[in-house]
């Protein structure tokens, strides 16, 4: 049903759709003949993307609109869900993809906190509950897709408010498909994209190349491409240094922190650091 509402002139809008993973959204989705809105800080960045996906789509320039939005304003986004349906009509695929990573501390500035969670769990809250509604009235195929982390599922140190955000997408979007498909009539379904190591401009940290161990933003969109064709919620992406089997394993291990009562992030402890690495090598833990 969810690809379904990836069809020829049906509308899709993408948050952070300047670089990146949404940028590749969006030059997909156009080659596939939907019209798209980029929605993204306002700046040179955003026309250029939007000139881009431009190429590509089949009616140009004339299928592509670029609306500059700040996902954490809630009025922005209202402007956005307004702006897009009065240029094309009804919108069948909301991407939810804005998100920042400035880097945090536990103790430090409040501000860099503050930021984080507006953007990556505000703007995706926000972005879902003031576009699904009319999404659900019009009756047709739809789709959200909500782009996670892996960090939001195994937490690892280091950067406890992007954690935090991404865990509380991560839980927002599993809520919100509940409801989606316990609603009567419903034709809209969420997903969750949960990327690997991708090199955009989140994570290339000063570097102009991208790591050998990292995929091209149009690799995860490849692979999420095929995993909404086959209808899968969690869309667990890997990359050239991490496979589905290391993931599953990883993610398993933080599971189990809860139900072998284990210290929190046991994973980085130094009294089960050796366990860990033993259940990842597949003896017993």
């Amino acid at each position: 049903m969810s690809y379904a509402a990836i069809a020829k002139n049906n509308v899709a809008v993408i948050t952070g759709a300047a670089s990146g993973i949404g940028l590749a959204a969006a030059k997909r989705f156009a080659g596939l003949g939907l019209k798209v809105v980029l929605a993204d800080l306002p700046g040179e960045r955003l026309q250029a993307a939007a000139a881009e996906v431009a190429k590509v789509a089949a009616g140009g320039a004339g299928d592509v609109a670029a609306i500059a939005t700040d996902v954490s304003r809630p009025d922005d986004l209202v402007a956005l869900a307004r702006a897009a349906s009065e240029r094309f009509g009804h919108v069948h695929v909301l991407m939810n993809n804005a998100g920042i990573q400035p880097g945090s501390s536990m103790f430090g500035p409040l501000e860099n906190w503050e930021a984080v969670i507006a953007v990556n769990l505000w703007g995706v809250i926000n972005g879902s509950r003031i576009f699904a509604p009319a999404m659900i009235a019009h009756g047709e195929p739809g789709l959200i897709i909500n782009t996670g982390s892996k960090q939001g599922i195994t937490t690892p140190p280091g950067d406890p408010a992007y954690n935090a955000s991404k865990a509380g997408v991560k839980a927002f979007t599993e809520a919100l498909q509940h409801e989606l498909r316990n609603t009567d009539g419903c034709k809209v379904a969420a997903h969750l994209l949960i990327p690997g190591f991708v090199y955009t401009s989140l994570t290339a940290h000063g570097r102009a190349e991208k790591p050998a161990g990292a995929w091209t933003p149009d690799e995860t969109v490849d692979f999420m491409m095929e995993s909404l064709e086959r209808g899968d919620f969690y869309i667990l992406c890997p990359d050239n240094e991490v496979d589905r089997s290391t993931d599953e394993k990883r993610i398993l291990w933080a599971a189990g922190d809860i139900v072998e009562n284990r210290p929190p992030l046991s994973r980085w402890h130094p009294d089960h650091g050796e366990a860990f690495k033993a259940f990842l090598a597949g003896k017993k833990g």
